[in-house]
């Protein structure tokens, strides 16, 4: 299988090309200063996806820098010494593109899409507001109030409540645990100083991954990439590595005992809303990253709570009419993971919903699946990567993940006969093992008593 270098991420120079068949190729480089660049040619496309990833979330922020990295996702659209915010915007407007930003635990994002002609217009923009955003005093100030507008309707949808609740229960202190976002207590609280700070500190050539798919030329890439970071005034120290990988751990075992504040013991949560409906999560911790079973847990999930024919969309939902929404989810990051069940429902029916959920995750952690349930559950995710993978937007974030969090790039073909090769017992085991963590129960609705601690399932 194609492996991407792993402890330092590779030498300066290194080039790795992986042929992934019809006459397209994956190809890495390492550039000056330890910047990586991959791409995945899609002959015949007329569009390309341009990525500039650092390999910073918010899990790397210290104390006093609580939700920095989010505010640097909005700041870095604000202007650079060359283009201010309605220049940079125009640009991809002008020739019917689009751009836009992620922030998640363990890395940003700032994306384009445009046509290939386009390319080196979206390098060129991208890069610079990575490498020289100005991050100006009155841009901070005006900000800082979009961003407690935007936590503010996190707190206003139900769901978004429950999620980072549960997500706060599972990892409890531990950096994993606090949103993603920050706080509007700690977004009042950061000064542009500590932001700044953050900025200096995390964005720096060895962090910075570049990935294309589409009509991409990777050569060429490589060479405006280049070009655009040295304008931006970032000193490429010609023989330096990127930085490592994260450390993997096995979730079971090292994550929880070696994390700290992650908690041992379960817990439930109730949190008052004013809603017609009751939100519910329950859940522990998953799989790592690079955990070696995410194939039988995607298997795993399209049987339990995937689709329309899982068996808690079939139990809660069609049986009964308990729920709308129901399914089953999981997170991963380097080194730890978290899995759950979600169900919306009205508030009188939470227990008996809470009950449902426990029981269908027990029964397939307790005997195999049937060969029929098992086939069809393979074959829904397998449809599923095939068809995820037609546009370059979900390629250029493919390689991204695969860079900065496994090292480990595989084609279509490779991933279809690793998700092939399950079988029922591997899901089996699986779900006897997320089973048997610490289980955390959220319940965000119109309740006055802590319905959660009342509902949580004894073992």
């Amino acid at each position: 299988m194609p492996q991407l270098p792993l402890g330092p991420a590779g030498t300066p120079g290194a080039e790795v090309r992986i042929d992934t068949g019809a006459g397209a190729e994956v190809r890495r480089s390492v550039l000056p200063g330890g910047i990586r660049v991959l791409t995945e040619s899609m002959p015949g496309q007329r569009s390309a996806t341009f990525g500039a990833w650092v390999a910073v979330g918010s899990r790397d922020e210290t104390d006093g820098h609580h939700g920095s990295t989010h505010f640097l996702e909005h700041l870095l659209f604000k202007g650079t010494p060359t283009r201010d915010a309605m220049a940079i915007a125009s640009a991809f407007d002008a020739v019917g593109g689009e751009a836009n930003a992620a922030t998640g635990k363990e890395h940003t994002c700032y994306y384009a899409r445009v046509l290939d002609a386009d390319v080196p217009m979206a390098t060129d923009v991208i890069v610079d507001m990575v490498t020289s955003a100005l991050l100006d005093e009155g841009e901070f100030t005006s900000e800082r109030q979009v961003i407690l507008e935007e936590l503010a309707m996190t707190e206003d949808d139900p769901g978004d409540v429950a999620h980072e609740r549960f997500a706060e229960q599972v990892f409890g202190t531990h950096p994993l645990g606090r949103p993603i976002g920050g706080t509007p207590a700690t977004i009042e609280a950061v000064p542009r100083s500590a932001v700044y700070e953050h900025y200096q500190r995390t964005y720096t050539p060895s962090e910075l991954v570049v990935t294309a798919a589409g009509g991409v030329d990777h050569d060429a890439l490589c060479e405006q990439v280049l070009a655009g970071v040295r304008r931006g005034g970032w000193t490429l120290d010609e023989t330096a590595h990127p930085a490592a990988r994260r450390a993997n751990g096995d979730p079971f075992t090292a994550a929880p005992a070696a994390g700290p504040g992650m908690p041992s013991t379960g817990s439930a949560q109730t949190v008052r809303r004013s809603t017609e409906q009751a939100n519910i999560l329950l859940g522990g911790f998953g799989l790592a990253g690079n955990d070696d079973r995410r194939f039988a847990l995607t298997v795993l999930n399209a049987v339990l709570g995937g689709s329309m024919s899982s068996r808690l969309f079939q139990e809660v939902r069609e049986k009964r009419g308990l729920a709308y929404a129901v399914f089953s989810f999981g997170s991963a990051f380097a080194d730890a993971g978290m899995f759950g069940l979600y169900a919306g429902c009205a508030p009188g029916k939470v227990t008996q919903v809470v009950e449902l959920l426990d029981e269908q995750w027990q029964l397939l952690a307790s005997e195999p699946m049937g060969e029929e349930e098992l086939a069809r559950g393979i074959g829904q995710m397998c449809g599923a990567l095939v068809l995820g993978l037609e546009d370059t937007s979900s390629r250029m974030s493919r390689l991204g993940r695969s860079e900065i969090t496994t090292g480990e790039f595989l084609t279509i073909q490779e991933s279809l006969a690793r998700l092939r090769a399950v079988t029922a017992e591997d899901v089996r085991s699986l779900a006897a093992d997320l089973y048997a963590q610490p289980r955390h129960l959220t319940v965000v609705g119109p309740f006055d008593e802590d319905i959660a601690a009342a509902a949580l399932p004894t073992r």
